[in-house]
C-alpha cells in the first residue's frame, strides 16, 4: 500500500537530481495554504500569493521568465520520467557511488563513513596521510584533467567529497578513477590511505 506523506508545501529546485539547470526554482502548494499567506510574504518578488493570483488572471508570469531555463527543466523531466522516474534515477546512483567507492578503495583511500551509511548522493573520503597531499593542488591536477569536484571539505577531519550524481555514468566514473589514480602518481603519493582518528574510528570503513 502506498503511504501518503500529508504537506502545505513543497519547495524544490531544478538541479540537482532532476538534473535541469541550476538557479530555477518551483513550488507545490496547497491551495488553502497559499490563500492563508495573502499579505504576508515580505519580499515582492518571493509573493507566491500574488504570483500564483497574477498567472491564474492574465496566463502570464508576474516578472520576466526564464524561458530557457524552463523549457530546459521540461526536457530534464522529460528525461527523468524515460530513466524510470525516482526508482530508475536512484538505480543509476546507486551503481554510480558503488563503482566509485570500490575504485576509490583499489587506489588506497577510505570513507569516511561506514559503507552502510553512504549516500548515492556524495561521497566523503578521507585525505590521504602523506606528505605530499596537498588538497588544492589535488583539485588543481584533477580539474586540468576534466574534473571539477567540490572544493572544499565539512568535516573535522581532513576530508574531501566526490559527487555521484548528475549525468555521470560507468565511463564518466571510471574516467575520474583513471585521472586520480594519475594525480596520485604525480604527486608521488603511493596510495590514498588515511587513518581516521580514535574518536571517530567506529565510524571508518
Amino acid at each position: 500500500m502506498r503511504k501518503k506523506l500529508p504537506f502545505d508545501a513543497l519547495i524544490s529546485s531544478a538541479n540537482k537530481c532532476f538534473e535541469g539547470v541550476p538557479g530555477f526554482g518551483f513550488s507545490l502548494v496547497r491551495r488553502s495554504a497559499l490563500e492563508q499567506s495573502k499579505g504576508n510574504a515580505h519580499s515582492l518578488s518571493l509573493d507566491l500569493y500574488e504570483q500564483s493570483v497574477y498567472l491564474e488572471k492574465t496566463g502570464q508570469w508576474r516578472f520576466t521568465p526564464p524561458t530557457h531555463v524552463v523549457a530546459a527543466f521540461l526536457q530534464a523531466m522529460k528525461e527523468h520520467t524515460e530513466e524510470g522516474g525516482v526508482a530508475g534515477r536512484l538505480a543509476r546512483y546507486s551503481r554510480n557511488q558503488q563503482r566509485l567507492v570500490a575504485g576509490m578503495k583499489a587506489l588506497g583511500f577510505r570513507t569516511l563513513l561506514n559503507e552502510k551509511w553512504l549516500s548515492p548522493i556524495i561521497v566523503t573520503f578521507l585525505s590521504p596521510q602523506h606528505d605530499n597531499f596537498d588538497f588544492n593542488t589535488f583539485y588543481d591536477r584533477i580539474k586540468a584533467k576534466g574534473f571539477v569536484i567540490y572544493p572544499g571539505k565539512l568535516t573535522v577531519v581532513d576530508s574531501f567529497r566526490l559527487g555521484c550524481i548528475g549525468q555521470l555514468y560507468d565511463e564518466q566514473i571510471d574516467q575520474v578513477l583513471a585521472a586520480i589514480k594519475v594525480v596520485l602518481a604525480e604527486m608521488q603519493i603511493d596510495n590514498g590511505y588515511a587513518e581516521l582518528p580514535e574518536e571517530n574510528a567506529v565510524t571508518a570503513v
